[in-house]
């Protein structure tokens, strides 16, 4: 079967909540890095609105929901939709970092004068994860041997495939399709068999169980990554990509992400090609946020070189 995006849903508001933050945190910081974050297709937004849509873990009905300022460090949500009302906050507080205690990150950066200097430059910015590790396996296999310019718009093209269009603040979300309605997608010019294959793996893990946020960060890593590597189209590098950008895991270091490991290179001066062991002692300096800081190293790598989206504006790591 086919699918063909239906009319927009105006759902009913179900809930308004709001989400505290303990430690630095800034919406603006989240919504400018979305812009240049691929696979969230967002371009141009508002920066004091952040609409989501998305299939809710483990309940997947799709939610809307508009996130804006409420005062320093506070964030108020209205959501949409049939879904799960306490599902829906936990997941936008993990989208946000929110459900992580950040109240000693700014230690972390008084120690490293590395991370200090990265903190200036991109206040209250924390991880901004995937809706879910469902939508961040999805990703994992399209992006595999594609530039990511490519994945992002072919993400959007299954979104609009089969996906659903809700209206999130006055506008029209396209959220990535249910793990059922990716399921019953047969076929998408420019999307290869075998992806859709692994594709379709991915939504049957999502159903099983086996995508859900909060037990894979409950799950001890290790044996988490194992289990995500157990799925279709999934590796080393994919397994952390879910596991820390689609669960929020909030304090691993990611031993197969090459950007980042350049990135500490050039701003630990490092040289060329650091061993893979000064890295980890390095990053073991940041704990318990070595997602944050690896977020951090990457967004101003990016800045400065422009390597996935192409240079944005000037960028450095000293004050």
């Amino acid at each position: 079967m086919q699918y063909q995006v239906p009319d927009i849903l105006a759902e009913a508001i179900v809930a308004t909540f709001e989400l505290a933050a303990r430690g630095p945190f800034d919406l603006r910081a989240a919504t400018r890095f979305l812009e240049g974050f691929a696979p969230a297709g967002a371009r141009g937004g508002d920066p004091d609105r952040l609409r989501l849509a998305f299939p809710v873990d483990g309940d997947w009905r799709i939610a809307g929901v508009e996130v804006v300022p409420a005062g320093a460090g506070r964030v108020r949500a209205v959501a949409s939709g049939a879904a799960d009302a306490g599902r829906v906050r936990a997941q936008v507080a993990r989208i946000l970092s929110l459900d992580v205690d950040g109240s000693g990150f700014a230690a972390v950066g008084a120690a490293d004068p590395v991370v200090g200097r990265l903190q200036d430059r991109y206040p209250g910015l924390r991880p901004v994860s995937f809706w879910s590790p469902y939508e961040a396996a999805a990703w994992a296999v399209l992006s595999t041997r594609v530039r990511i310019v490519q994945a992002a718009a072919l993400k959007q093209r299954i979104a609009e495939a089969a996906g659903e269009v809700v209206e999130v603040g006055g506008t029209a979300v396209t959220a990535f399709p249910a793990p059922a309605r990716l399921l019953a997608l047969e076929g998408l010019r420019g999307l290869p068999e075998r992806k859709l294959t692994a594709l379709h793996g991915i939504a049957r893990a999502a159903l099983d169980g086996r995508l859900d946020g909060a037990a894979l960060r409950a799950a001890d890593p290790e044996a988490a990554l194992r289990s995500l590597q157990e799925l279709p189209g999934i590796g080393p590098f994919s397994a952390d990509l879910i596991l820390l950008r689609g669960a929020g895991h909030p304090d691993r270091f990611p031993a197969t992400e090459r950007r980042l490991h350049a990135a500490m290179a050039d701003a630990y001066g490092l040289g060329a090609d650091p061993d893979l062991a000064t890295l980890h002692r390095i990053a073991d300096g940041w704990r318990p946020y070595r997602t944050w800081v690896s977020l951090l190293l990457r967004a101003w790598r990016e800045d400065e070189t422009g390597e996935i989206a192409g240079p944005r504006r000037p960028a450095t790591a000293t004050r």
